[in-house]
């Protein structure tokens, strides 16, 4: 059964340890869909189980339909993988309306991906953060993959790693 895309509700919206919650700017997805092997499709790999938590808006999913539709991406990107993508994220992810933000952007198309991920306190991935504000949850796939999902494991103090 898929999840309504009904606002997020109080209790969904609460954060859940040890999930983060992404935002993918559309140059993930693409990325990911033409480089199954690179960074953005180990990030895809993430989201569609449900082991980070995708959030959006319907605007987001409007424009990762648009663009996934152009004929540039035909046939790498066909309307089979469209739909591997947007309805599971439309089943697991995790629906805002999102804080409109005023300050100017270099590109105005990118501002509802930056709104989403402040409303959900989520960290915006994206290959484009020239496009954003020098915000710290504005992060490349690659810093995602090292800082948030390979964290160093801290060893306990007096243990040794020879044990």
């Amino acid at each position: 059964m898929q999840k309504s895309q009904q606002p997020a509700t109080k209790e969904d919206q609460e954060k859940k340890p040890g999930k983060p919650r992404v935002v993918l700017d559309t140059n993930v997805i693409v990325s990911a869909l033409l480089t199954p092997e690179g960074t953005a499709a180990q990030i895809l790999s993430l989201v569609v189980p449900g082991t980070v938590q995708a959030c959006y808006n319907q605007a987001i999913l409007d424009e990762y339909e648009e663009v996934l539709s152009r004929p540039k991406f035909k046939p790498e990107i066909t309307q089979e993988l469209n739909y591997l993508v947007i309805d599971p994220l439309k089943a697991i992810g995790l629906p805002f309306i999102a804080f409109s933000s005023v300050f100017p952007m270099k590109d105005e198309s990118d501002r509802v991906f930056y709104d989403v991920a402040k409303t959900a306190g989520a960290f915006l991935i994206t290959g484009n953060k020239k496009h954003y504000p020098d915000e710290p949850f504005v992060i490349t796939p690659r810093d995602f993959i090292d800082s948030i999902i390979n964290k160093p494991v801290e060893p306990e103090i007096g243990s040794s790693p020879l044990k």
